[in-house]
């Protein structure tokens, strides 16, 4: 064996071995194999031949001496020219040569080489289709012949029946793959049908060949083209994508748009990820929002620790002193509950902020609205006959307070249990913030929550109104007429700002009115109080109550 190559002679070995290995096939015969180098030259060729023909340790022919080698065949891969000086020195000991590389049409006289036997076809076999479409050809058009079978002709050569396929490559499609011809038994068959859109391909690409004219150089990433109308087709605007669309490459047709939760640059040539908006407390405004309500708190505090120390004196026993202290701790807990709208919407806090709110307020204009009633049936009671003193007591007071603040709870219960608030993005309302928010589940129920408790604003604001104009000692109904006041137009004034808004200021504006409406209701109705306390104890006496009672 000569010149196979590694993979070949891997293959040739493994086959000797399978041949030898199996009893059914060499009774009581084994094959062996030399296997030799040529260099690919005609000297090391022929060294490897007088060794192979030599039987002793010289290389000396024709002379018995030494090892007995049964020379069954010769097995090369040469070229032509080594292959025909290996014929005719083996063909003289009539050594069969086989080869499956040289195509050679010298090697099919067989009244030279009457011993070479090939397995490949000969040259010029696939000769008459290469020149029956040479025209095609010579046009860079692209044709591969395969093999469709093998088989030995009149002279014993290996023949082959050929397949032939044109590829036609197109820019960014697949390639476009037919069989236009066969050549089978040495007849040539041809496809007319394939041949003529062959022809029409080379027409299209001698078109595309021609110089192009063009209105335009090209549209830049970040624009797309629009043809201008009555021109010439190579003639276009190029027109900035529209909001929220890129383009990335010249000459682009049609912008895309960027995903939902991305945003184009300011030159639209690339997405980019949105911004996430929320009322944060390490933002500025989060942070005067947070510094304002521990201010009210803190001064929430303070009152209800003044009203505690100065418990026993006269102007906080003329105040009902436990509606005063319901309706201090209510207030503490309205500022607290601002706190829930500050921060990253989680679901907890979307569950709390507007219930806790709610409910905690309605307890606070409650408490005022069981303050005018009492100071209303105070003065009544005062008159003879009247049988009203009997409605007075703490029993009336809770059963106010308990009430207005049950049918807010009741509310706010039904809305948990049918569509309750949760963390939600709005994507679309401003370009390039993701806006984080809650969502108030219903709508409608928020709404119902609102009114509910301005129905009992409203209530208190009425009674408080019309008994303004009691006398000095029962003056307290002045101060929550006018608290009432503040807090109806703090939450009328709310309702179109909020509605107006989005993102992180719709949050500040409810915050704000929160803060406002409670401030106004501790400013209006316990800064009196504390002033007379503090700055003037010489009123804080029950002899200027019952004077001021009597004018």
């Amino acid at each position: 064996m000569i010149s196979l190559g590694p993979g070949c002679t891997q293959r040739f070995i493994f086959a000797i071995e399978v041949i030898n290995k199996n009893d059914q096939l060499l009774h009581n015969l084994t094959l062996g194999y030399n296997i030799h180098d040529n260099y690919d030259n005609t000297l090391g060729t022929s060294e490897v031949l007088l060794d192979m023909l030599s039987t002793g340790e010289a290389n000396v022919p024709n002379y018995s001496c030494g090892r007995q080698d049964h020379l069954l065949a010769l097995l090369d891969a040469a070229d032509s020219d080594i292959s025909i000086q290996i014929s005719t020195l083996v063909g003289t000991y009539k050594v069969p040569q086989i080869t499956y590389a040289t195509s050679s049409e010298t090697l099919s006289d067989r009244s030279q080489f009457p011993f070479f036997y090939r397995m490949a076809p000969k040259e010029g076999v696939h000769y008459p289709a290469i020149i029956q479409f040479h025209p095609f050809l010579e046009k860079n058009e692209l044709c591969n012949l395969s093999h469709l079978e093998l088989y030995l002709d009149q002279n014993g050569d290996v023949a082959a029946d050929l397949n032939i396929m044109s590829s036609v490559i197109l820019p960014e499609e697949d390639p476009i793959e037919e069989q236009i011809g066969s050549l089978e038994r040495q007849r040539f068959i041809v496809d007319q049908d394939v041949l003529s859109r062959l022809e029409l391909f080379n027409k299209v690409e001698e078109l595309l060949s021609l110089p192009q004219s063009k209105c335009v150089e090209n549209c830049h990433p970040g624009f797309f083209k629009r043809a201008r109308e009555g021109e010439p087709v190579c003639c276009y605007d190029c027109i900035p994508c529209p909001e929220g669309t890129i383009s990335t490459h010249n000459d682009t047709e049609k912008c895309s748009k960027c995903p939902d939760n991305q945003y184009p640059t300011q030159t639209r040539v690339q997405c980019i990820p949105k911004r996430r908006n929320f009322l944060s407390y390490e933002e500025q405004l989060g942070i005067i929002l947070v510094s304002v309500v521990l201010f009210l708190f803190l001064i929430t505090v303070l009152i209800l620790i003044i009203f505690i120390k100065y418990l026993e004196t006269p102007i906080v026993k003329a105040n009902n002193r436990d509606l005063s202290f319901i309706l201090l701790i209510s207030l503490l807990l309205c500022f607290l509950s601002s706190i829930f709208f500050i921060g990253r919407p989680r679901k907890a806090t979307c569950l709390l902020r507007q219930t806790v709110f709610s409910i905690v307020f309605s307890v606070a204009v409650s408490s005022v609205l069981a303050k005018t009633i009492t100071v209303v049936l105070a003065f009544l009671a005062t008159k003879p006959g009247n049988g009203v003193r009997r409605w007075l007591g703490k029993s009336l007071a809770n059963s106010i307070i308990l009430s207005g603040s049950a049918g807010q709870t009741f509310i706010c219960a039904l809305w948990l249990g049918v569509s309750p608030p949760f963390p939600d993005s709005d994507l679309h309302s401003k370009p390039g913030e993701i806006i984080l928010q809650c969502n108030e589940g219903s709508v409608a129920m928020f709404y119902v929550v609102l009114g509910y408790m301005c129905f009992l604003a409203v209530i208190c604001f009425i009674v408080a109104f019309l008994a303004r104009n009691l006398p000095g000692a029962f003056n307290e109904a002045k101060l929550i007429t006018f608290s009432m006041l503040v807090f109806c137009s703090v939450w009328i004034s709310f309702l179109p700002t909020y509605l107006s808004t989005k993102g992180k200021s719709m949050v500040a504006v409810q915050v704000f009115s929160i803060l406002a409406s409670g401030a106004g209701l501790l400013v209006c109705i316990f800064f009196p109080k504390c002033y007379i306390i503090i700055l003037r104890p010489d009123l804080n006496t029950k002899e200027h109550v019952i004077i001021k009672g009597g004018k």
